[in-house]
């Protein structure tokens, strides 16, 4: 870590009052010192509840074997000290002024000050030195990035470090270390009374400063720097569980008595386990399971990670947390509804994703014309999805990249890390045909495996290239389990054309299947396609017979259309003459169930999915699923070639080419299989391979390498966020509504927001230039035509002409 700090201090930041300086009270009592204003705690009783929040962290998490090899099996306590002595630093006058209101702002770092107090409890130089790193990092980075600690005090000397630093009131501070003292021995952390110590507090801080960023200097060892980033999430989780006052869950529903459970409730309907059920159920370790669609895929992962958490909690001591991704929000939000369903209580079940206030908000039962229950919901959905935040639930549910971000370290991600060890993890549906992505989600997982998990990856057809994948990044065995698919019921007959989706005689094709009554799916590529199939189509029924969805709709727009989708074609719904036109977002995110298919050509695993969407349950004889070759050109003129602006050409060709091979005749899960491992046996999968290999690699290189733990990761930050999050725009004709929104919940900003985000549209990261960003609202807004049964239309503006809606998924 180089020493770049600026020689003679700085001046505070801009909006201080470092011209007012306090002067030192006569007489400061303990007891009379703060450590927050709103709402007001004083100072030991935050200290006092941090701690706690770190010894019921110790007990769910357990004992992590890299992080105890590492600190020589101190991890936990070397934490709790850390936690227990954090804010110390809040004793200046300066500090306490600023949260009595008598200055705007102090301009210091309390963290620094903090580690005064560390030299008068312990006299082991590792121990105090690895205290001094938890206590230094749970706000602010080391070197690099914005107002990081070696820049604002690296060169300072001890002059200025007592300028700035003090008054501090001497007799509250040896109040504070007696009480730091006895609170430590109490618990049984390792401390001393370090004899004739005076306690020169900006002094001690200074010189520990000074040790510990050459402590950290050099590059460290993996191990090492991972277990320094760790703890820094350790000190931040529990600082924030005690600032919010928040409770963790102390109890992991998927345990021992989760099969006997669930063997009750299928006995019930008149079921019983399946054999690769009770295959699952009985494996130790990491799980590769191929079952089709229908089998009780989900059921069979729930008894496998009952079983891992059973396991590890007795290995560990902890209490695993159970983790279960899926790709969609609406494929997330619908399994965590069936989870709190299953296991008879939704507060068990967190939902980790970025709308998930809006998720719990549409959950609640409000009638449209009551504003005061829609108010009092979304403040209930807030506060919800704040202990979500705060990692409270022992099951979650999410996308894997909620989980990835824990990789980007620093104050506001390594908690993530720290709660991810010893614990499950069951990836559902992960789309092999995304290289960079499925790269970076193999990188992570070897994260995880190393921190004590276990991993399951559960899909309906799976890969033999992508099962290989994972071998390879992961070290212990990974047991494959299939499901018998023998006497399955054969649920489609494939059938494909010489001509495009929109073309002429395709679209009456559509109409005859509407006119004769039947339940019609159609899926596009891209959002112009389905908009102009739609167009086409959508007069040849009733009005409230047809729907399209596609991801550039108002959210409020798009949680009407998918109710509305799942009340008339939802599966045990009964069968309704109707139509859907939509894009890729109805491949996992409906539990949907059509007469017929008509769709363009993708890559097998994205078709598949979309054949899933009819003859759902096997209830009728094979249904139509009807395959139209994609139109191939280079995005923008240039560049290779991509299937309707959207899928690189070749796997769609591979694809395309195997289902000539069974044209006009009934299929079955089995074949489905056999054709994905045919396109990946090829030299275009041989380079596949080699990507999602270059891309684990690279994310590898990227943010699981902590050499360097406490460097600012903000770069890395923006590259993740350009690689897995969009950006939201709101219509310039919504804009007084959402303003009006924002304002609607009185002492409740973050209520109000909920409220105003049932008019932003999802738009993908690079467009974020085709909207402006209005600051007073926080928020960008979009000069576009927009329509609630269409959706997003033509961008009007100064970057309309970069627009396509064709390459908008």
């Amino acid at each position: 870590m180089g020493r770049r700090g600026r020689a003679g201090g700085r001046a505070g930041p801009a909006g201080s009052s470092r011209s007012v300086r306090p002067c030192g009270s006569a007489v400061v009592k303990l007891r009379d010192l703060l450590a927050k204003s709103q709402p007001r705690e004083s100072l030991t009783s935050h200290l006092a509840a941090t701690l706690d929040g770190g010894i019921a962290l110790r007990r769910r998490v357990g004992n992590v074997q890299v992080l105890d090899e590492a600190t020589g099996g101190l991890f936990w306590a070397v934490a709790c000290l850390a936690m227990l002595c954090h804010d110390a630093g809040k004793i200046p006058d300066g500090f306490q002024f600023m949260l009595k209101g008598h200055i705007k702002a102090w301009g210091e770092r309390h963290e620094v000050v903090s580690l005064g107090f560390l030299p008068a409890l312990l006299e082991d130089e590792q121990l105090l030195l690895w205290t001094a790193t938890g206590v230094a990092t749970h706000h602010r980075s080391l070197e690099g990035g914005r107002g990081a600690l070696l820049s604002l005090y690296g060169h300072a000397t001890e002059t200025e470090w007592r300028d700035r630093l003090q008054p501090i009131p001497h007799g509250a501070a040896i109040e504070l270390r007696d009480w730091l003292l006895d609170i430590a021995q109490r618990s049984r952390l390792p401390v001393v009374e370090v004899p004739s110590r005076s306690l020169d507090v900006i002094e001690e801080a200074r010189q520990l400063f000074d040790r510990l960023c050459q402590w950290w200097e050099l590059s460290a060892s993996d191990d090492r720097g991972l277990t320094a980033v760790l703890l820094q999430g350790a000190v931040t989780l529990a600082d924030h569980v005690s600032s919010a006052h928040g409770v963790l869950h102390m109890h992991q529903p998927l345990n021992g008595d989760f099969r006997p459970h669930l063997e009750n409730a299928l006995a019930g309907r008149g079921h019983e386990l399946r054999p690769h059920q009770t295959e699952a159920a009985a494996l130790s370790g990491h799980l590769l399971l191929r079952a089709p669609t229908g089998s009780g895929k989900t059921e069979a992962g729930l008894l496998w990670a009952a079983t891992q958490a059973t396991e590890m909690a007795v290995r560990t001591g902890g209490i695993p947390r159970v983790f279960l991704t899926l790709p969609y929000l609406a494929s997330i939000n619908a399994m965590a509804v069936r989870l709190g369903d299953l296991l008879q209580n939704e507060e068990l079940v967190g939902v980790m994703h970025s709308r998930a206030a809006s998720f719990h908000l549409a959950a609640a039962v409000c009638s449209d014309d009551d504003e005061e229950q829609h108010v009092e919901a979304a403040r209930k959905a807030v506060s919800r999805a704040a202990a979500t935040r705060l990692f409270r639930e022992t099951v979650r549910v999410g996308t894997p990249y909620q989980i990835l971000r824990g990789v980007l370290a620093g104050p506001a991600h390594s908690s993530t890390l720290i709660d991810a060890a010893n614990s499950v993890f069951v990836l559902d549906e992960l789309h092999a045909y995304d290289p960079q992505r499925l790269g970076y989600i193999l990188a992570t997982a070897g994260l995880w495996e190393k921190l004590g998990g276990r991993i399951a990856v559960l899909s309906a057809t799976l890969p033999d290239a992508l099962a290989g994948a994972f071998r390879d990044a992961l070290k212990a065995p990974i047991h494959l389990v299939e499901a018998d698919t023998a006497g399955t019921p054969v649920r489609h007959r494939l059938s494909l054309r010489d001509r495009h989706l929109t073309d002429r005689k395709s679209i009456e094709e559509m109409r005859q299947r509407l006119a004769d009554g039947e339940a019609v799916l159609v899926v596009a590529n891209n959002v112009a396609d389905a908009q102009l199939m739609f167009a086409e189509l959508a007069p040849a029924v009733e009005e409230d017979e047809a729907f399209l969805l596609h991801s550039r709709f108002r959210r409020m727009d798009r949680s009407a259309l998918e109710t509305a989708i799942n009340e008339r074609f939802g599966v045990g719904r009964g069968r309704h003459p109707g139509l859907v036109v939509a894009t890729q977002v109805v491949e996992v995110s409906l539990d949907v169930d059509f007469d017929c298919l008509f769709t363009s050509a993708a890559p097998l695993e994205a078709l598949l999915q979309r054949f899933g969407r009819v003859n759902r349950i096997a209830a009728r004889p094979p249904a139509d699923v009807i395959v139209h070759p994609a139109a191939f050109a280079p995005r923008r003129a240039k560049g290779p070639d991509f299937a309707d602006g959207v899928y690189a050409r070749i796997p769609v060709e591979l694809g395309w080419n195997i289902l000539n091979r069974y044209d006009g005749e009934a299929v079955d899960e089995t074949q489905a299989r056999i054709w994905l491992d045919d396109v990946y046996g090829t030299d275009w999968g041989q380079e596949w391979r080699t990507e999602v290999e270059h891309h684990r690699r690279t994310f590898s290189d990227a943010f699981l390498g902590f050499a360097h733990p406490f460097v600012s990761r903000e770069e890395l930050a923006e590259r993740f966020d350009e690689l897995f999050d969009g950006t939201e725009a709101v219509l310039a004709q919504d804009r007084d509504a959402y303003e009006a929104d924002l304002t609607s919940v009185d002492g409740n900003r973050k209520a109000g927001r909920l409220l105003a985000e049932r008019y932003l549209i999802p738009m993908p990261y690079w467009a974020a230039p085709l909207t402006t960003w209005e600051k007073k609202l926080g928020v960008r807004i979009l000069n576009a035509d927009y329509d609630e049964r269409f959706g997003l239309g033509r961008i009007r503006g100064p970057a309309a002409q970069t627009y396509q809606a064709g390459e908008v998924l």
